[in-house]
């Protein structure tokens, strides 16, 4: 008794088939709740039921039209309820299924999608691969503020350069989003700061690592110890290459006194 998410495809565009298929579902007693062009080619349908079997019911007739095509009937996914929310299913890794990738044309679907993440609890790793001023850490920002959640950042470039060695009152909570830049991270040689991150990923909380890859290098974790892998780009075909990232880091040429901002 539920949600499903029915995914079906036009072979026949003729007049009068959507109403056709929501009267069908209305004698079969199941409500549409959204429907949605998906990709173009497919339409998709968040119904509600209260009797399952109606849904079979409804599968079994629509499997006699010559019009339309069922490709899924299903409990809705996370990705379902966003390509039916904006019309475009998310793109996911070929080799890694924990690979989600989106380009900056995107934002708004990858913000609604990382909300979503933010509002489940527990522990989750999620890291965001991306070339500088694509929009990672702002999407992140954004999507906290839509699962009315707030942010913490443990270092960060996103207005000047800031390294966490310590936190205070109720910064520890699990409600919150922290955030850290992988680089930044990676080169400071702040004992004290690794040992808040070490805190910090012991907390049953959402974790965002900027720059994963560039993080586990000369560390105790791994890529495998991420649960979500994010990758925005510019354009589809768009490279994320580190060594840019690492010429380009002002913590590259820092001086003996620091040249960053540090937070005790």
């Amino acid at each position: 008794m539920g949600q499903w998410y029915v995914e079906y495809e036009l072979q026949v565009n003729r007049p009068g088939l959507l109403g056709d298929i929501a009267s069908l579902l209305g004698m079969l007693r199941v409500d549409i709740v959204t429907i949605n062009g998906v990709d173009g080619r497919y339409r998709g349908m968040l119904v509600h039921t209260d009797h399952d079997q109606q849904i079979k019911r409804f599968e079994l007739i629509a499997s006699t039209m010559d019009a339309i095509v069922i490709h899924k009937i299903r409990e809705p996914k996370l990705r379902d309820v966003l390509a039916v929310r904006h019309g475009h299913y998310i793109q996911r890794g070929t080799d890694d299924r924990r690979t989600y990738q989106f380009i900056r044309s995107e934002l708004g679907i990858l913000v609604d999608f990382l909300a979503e993440i933010f509002k489940q609890d527990g522990h989750k790793l999620i890291g965001v691969r991306g070339m500088p001023r694509v929009g990672k850490t702002e999407s992140v920002v954004a999507a906290s503020v839509c699962a009315n959640k707030k942010w913490v950042f443990l270092s960060s470039t996103m207005i000047k350069q800031t390294i966490r060695t310590s936190m205070m009152g109720d910064e520890f909570s699990d409600d919150n989003i922290f955030i850290l830049d992988g680089i930044v991270t990676r080169k400071t040689s702040d004992e004290r700061h690794m040992q808040l991150v070490r805190e910090i990923m012991g907390l049953p909380t959402i974790k965002v690592v900027e720059h994963p890859d560039m993080f586990v290098k000369q560390s105790e974790y791994t890529i495998e110890d991420f649960d979500i892998i994010i990758e925005l780009r510019t354009t589809v075909d768009q490279e994320i290459t580190y060594e840019i990232l690492e010429k380009n880091d002002p913590l590259s040429n820092r001086n003996p006194m620091g040249g960053f901002n540090m937070f005790n």
